[in-house]
């Protein structure tokens, strides 16, 4: 039953709708409409103009309307009498097919055809700096090893207090909090769910913290790498498929049948499980154009050894057991996880994706090749045969070009449209003129 926004405002004293959406770069865009305005506005959506935000668009565009998915409704717990709803982007009646909720959906619909529905937790990890992002917040975080830190994490507890307090009550099921491998990193785990509904979270989730943060006179950030020399930003995606969505889920369908005797039965996924991890590992080197969408991502795949004494993130397309030096791991029975995606990524273009490379190792039967064991950070020089994930931006936009069919999974107007604006991003960090050519350069 749809919920009426109307009825929903009444009901729970909300004043104010925020109907957002999200652009091709992970911008969160929103119209603030009165409470008394929403029965029209969800009929019809709020009115906006696509060149105005990262969307490949122009000015003569028509309106582009944002129809509100009340499905997605959530009452802002810090300030109730609003409340935030995704919106579904259209135009002239018909849904933009760059508009990334639009292509999760349709990834969604297309998988659920198949008797597949991804269920995905994800792990994201963000600093708390000082309000100009100069610095970290906490003057005493210095160790050198400041993962688990507990004085550490006790002197933001009333941030990550907060934070975890709004989602037990808007019913995530949060199960841990914790001070992660750089100093001022922090990360906030909670329960798994569909692909569509973690994306809407994860995309409140950086709202919220943004929010709580500023609110305490500091600044979240979950850019992949902030701090030179300091582990950057992951955010883990633990992948499983079930035969139904919701509540309705019975049956895990990478979970192992006990009569399969393939290679990752000893880990615990099924033959379909496998050829869904197939897809991931095939598509890999592309995946890293959504998974990884800015200059700085790949300051953090690429990275020397951190302070800590590891970056905590891939740099080979390579997977294992429960190991976390390689690209994917898979730490217990009817799921994996992909270690490759940062604090960018784009929440409703990651699940996407994982969808889309997924999906074709299924109907391909991709095999996902060899397993490793080995740590990848020590003795990943023996390993032969294995893509090195792209070195910048740039070669994993040519990656993701070249892979057609992930292209066509995505959507071919989608396509074209990010790698056009992505282009164009790279095309103004190239011309950009730095302080490191002076210093290198000037006496030449």
């Amino acid at each position: 039953m749809t919920t009426d926004l109307a009825k929903f405002a009444k009901d729970n004293g909300v004043k104010y709708f925020m109907i957002s959406f999200t652009d091709l770069f992970g911008g969160q865009r929103a119209k603030l409409v009165p409470a008394q305005a929403i029965a029209d506005m969800q009929e019809d959506g709020a009115g906006f103009a696509g060149f105005a935000t990262w969307l490949d668009m122009t000015p003569a565009h028509p309106d582009m309307l944002a129809v509100p998915d009340p499905s997605s409704v959530i009452q802002l717990p810090w300030k109730p009498e609003v409340a935030w709803v995704a919106g579904n982007c259209v135009m002239e009646g018909e849904d933009v097919a760059q508009a990334p909720r639009n292509v999760l959906r349709r990834l969604i619909d297309e998988a659920a055809a198949e008797g597949l529905h991804v269920k995905t937790g994800i792990e994201a990890e963000y600093f708390l700096m000082t309000p100009d992002g100069n610095q970290i917040s906490d003057e005493y975080d210095t160790a050198a090893k400041p993962c688990y830190d507990q004085q550490a994490v006790m002197r933001r507890y009333e941030v990550v207090r907060e934070i975890c307090d709004y989602m037990l009550d808007m019913g995530w099921g949060p199960y841990q909090n914790d001070h992660e491998d750089a100093n001022g990193q922090f990360e906030m785990n909670w329960e798994f769910d569909d692909a569509l509904k973690t994306a809407d979270k994860h995309s409140f989730f950086k709202f919220m913290t943004k929010s709580v943060a500023e609110a305490h006179g500091f600044r979240a950030t979950f850019m992949p790498k902030p701090v030179e020399g300091l582990t950057g930003n992951g955010c883990h995606a633990h992948i499983s498929v079930w035969d139904a969505p919701g509540d309705r889920a019975k049956t895990n369908v990478f979970a192992m049948d006990a009569n399969d005797s393939s290679q990752t039965a000893e880990l615990g996924l099924s033959e379909k499980g496998r050829h869904f991890l197939g897809g991931i590992m095939k598509h890999a080197s592309a995946l890293a154009a959504i998974t990884n969408p800015t200059v700085n991502s790949y300051k953090r795949i690429n990275a020397p050894r951190t302070m800590s004494g590891a970056t905590w993130a891939p740099n080979t397309v390579t997977w294992t057991g429960n190991n976390r030096t390689h690209m994917v791991r898979v730490p217990g029975p009817g799921r994996f996880e992909l270690r490759l995606p940062d604090g960018a990524t784009n929440p409703y273009l990651l699940q996407a994706v994982i969808i889309a490379a997924g999906l074709d190792g299924i109907r391909s039967q991709a095999d996902p090749g060899k397993r490793y064991d080995i740590d990848m950070y020590a003795e990943g020089h023996k390993v032969r045969g294995a893509p090195k994930l792209p070195l910048n931006m740039l070669d994993a936009l040519r990656e993701y070009d070249k892979d057609k069919s992930l292209k066509a999974a995505m959507g071919e107007e989608f396509s074209a449209a990010y790698l056009k604006m992505k282009q164009q991003e790279w095309n103004d960090f190239t011309s950009h003129f730095s302080q490191w050519e002076k210093d290198n350069t000037l006496d030449i």
